[in-house]
């Protein structure tokens, strides 16, 4: 294919769809380069997510320079996840405002552009810190502008960039020591790079570079990454940061340099990125009241906000998330005249075909797919609460990340929703045990919620991180008991020993049930050996076992 001397509307979509294909095949490779304990929904599959928003803005615009440079700019803003989504979308932004702005994409203006992107990066974040994509991205925009300054051409502008990218990436551990510790670069400057190679392939024809199929950072290296963050002198330890905080926020310009600052007294991790009153907010912090009350303080509005609960999120990202409805009737269709009218109906989220059924057999008319490691959209629960037939419902979010989205809901339908605010599956089952579906949506609510609240609950997985905790010392691979509001009570190197100590601190006076709901990694003989242990040691109790085939945890357990 011929070089291209200018960068048409139609080749920046290209490259624009070739760097979301191109991250995907690296999305594994670039997540494996975290250093922290726990993975920031890790940064690949965050970009990666990103990056989607923006080629579904592309398919909905016209195809001029404009229109594609203004779907790239829209799309990155509105779609961001995570913190390398949120930066990744500032340099999407600053490099298509250049674009749309020049009328042409030479290699002049894209080299102005790539300034612009690190402008507007290092704009967004509160405490930019060197060795990170910052990095990166500046030093491309330095080596673009050199060859451009000559009056170099569009492919070798590009050309100029790469190489100099790489070399701030490979740079990143001298500036970075916890980078050093571990063993690893700058996993968004890695992802970044990504995006000049999609261009080049695009303009030069150049083939894209294989993925790297290392194994990443030894636990070992991961272990004294996290104590030189503990270790930080006067600083916040990001690795005890637990909750990430996204929302999109309504705030007059003049403002968000109080509310930046606001937000740096709480937290860390601080990206902010927008204009014209919308901004799209990150934050990791202990207190996710105040991320959203320092919005409020000053006359902002947050609004689709997003809890992650980082010590609990893992690195994998499952694909494909739907909608079904369940119980013996047909999958979800979008129609509700496929399933009976009910007064009040029920959706929930569950994560495991034992779970959906077991879900379906109580009544449950809307499923959607999602739980500990994947919280679905707000739209995503709006669908199965439409789809539902009943005017009223009650939604059973099962995860305290998914509860503010879910809380959404009612605003957003013209049916009557009140969200059972579950933070776990046991919960859901606890709750669906009173549900009548002939009772109105505040009788239901109100039965619902103090069965819940009445289920002590906890879950067994393994660390994908080591670490330190209140539990002890935590190795990667290690078996880890979580109680809900109290955190990591238990370590161990198996799974039933974990369980069973996790039962012993879970099943105090007075509690009369114990259920398991078993994982889809869950062993016959240590299931037995779990409920011989109760058997044995706490006989007063009852024992229920249920499949509920959810990945990554295999013991659920709830205890009334």
């Amino acid at each position: 294919m011929p070089t291209l001397e200018l960068l048409s509307a139609e080749a920046l979509r290209s490259t624009v769809v070739t760097f979301r294909d191109h991250l995907k095949v690296h999305q594994a490779g670039i997540n494996r380069l975290n250093v922290y304990p726990v993975p920031d929904g890790d940064t690949g599959t965050n970009m990666a997510r990103t990056l989607d928003a923006v080629v579904a803005e592309l398919d909905q615009a016209d195809a001029g320079l404009a229109p594609t440079c203004d779907a790239i700019s829209h799309g990155s803003l509105m779609g961001a996840r995570g913190n390398s989504g949120v930066i990744l979308s500032q340099i999407l932004r600053g490099l298509a405002g250049t674009l749309r702005d020049a009328g042409e994409a030479t290699g002049a203006t894209v080299a102005a552009g790539l300034r612009a992107a690190s402008t507007a990066a290092y704009q967004a974040v509160l405490k930019p810190i060197e060795g990170t994509i910052l990095t990166v991205v500046r030093a491309a925009a330095d080596g673009a502008g050199v060859t451009a300054d000559g009056g170099g051409s569009l492919a070798a502008v590009l050309h100029s960039a790469r190489a100099s990218a790489r070399e701030a990436l490979a740079r990143t551990p001298d500036l970075l020591p916890v980078l050093k510790d571990a063993g690893v670069v700058d996993a968004g400057g890695a992802g970044f790079v990504l995006l000049l190679d999609a261009a080049l392939h695009v303009v030069d024809g150049e083939p894209l570079p294989e993925p790297d199929e290392g194994p990443g950072p030894s636990a070992e290296q991961l272990e004294a990454a996290a104590h030189r963050h503990a270790a930080a002198d006067g600083e916040v330890d990001v690795s005890e940061l637990r909750y990430e905080v996204m929302y999109f926020l309504d705030l007059a310009d003049d403002r968000i340099e109080a509310f930046k600052q606001g937000w740096g007294a709480i937290g860390d991790s601080i990206v902010v990125v927008g204009g014209d009153g919308l901004w799209n907010c990150h934050v990791h912090t202990n207190d996710i009241g105040a991320a959203i009350e320092v919005a409020l303080d000053l006359d902002g509005r947050p609004r689709q906000i997003r809890v992650t609960d980082l010590f609990e999120e893992m690195a994998e990202e499952h694909a494909h998330r739907e909608a079904a409805l369940h119980g013996g009737h047909p999958p979800f269709t979008g129609h509700a005249t496929s399933l009976p009218p009910v007064t009040c109906a029920v959706v929930a989220v569950a994560s495991g075909d034992g779970l959906v059924e077991l879900f379906g057999n109580l009544g449950v008319q809307g499923v959607v797919t999602g739980g500990q490691t994947l919280n679905p959209s707000t739209a995503e629960l709006l669908a199965a609460v439409e789809a539902v037939n009943a005017e009223q419902v009650v939604v059973l979010p099962n995860n305290k990340n998914i509860i503010p989205a879910a809380e959404q809901l009612d605003a957003l339908s013209s049916k009557r929703i009140v969200v059972v605010p579950t933070r776990s599956m046991p919960e859901a089952l606890a709750a669906l045990v009173v549900y009548d579906p002939e009772a109105d949506v505040d009788a239901n609510a109100e039965e619902m919620t103090d069965a819940a609240a009445s289920v002590a609950t906890g879950e067994v997985t393994q660390a994908v991180r080591a670490t330190a905790s209140p539990a002890g010392p935590i190795a990667e691979g290690d078996w880890i008991g979580l109680v809900r509001g109290d955190g990591i009570v238990a370590v161990g190197s198996t799974v039933t020993e974990v369980a069973i100590e996790l039962l012993g601190q879970l099943v105090g006076p007075g509690r009369e049930i114990v259920t398991i709901v078993t994982g889809v990694d869950a062993i016959a003989a240590t299931t037995e050996s779990i409920a011989a242990w109760l058997h044995d040691q706490l006989p007063q109790v009852q024992v229920e076992i249920h499949h509920g085939g959810q990945p990554l945890y295999p013991f659920l357990f709830g205890v009334e």
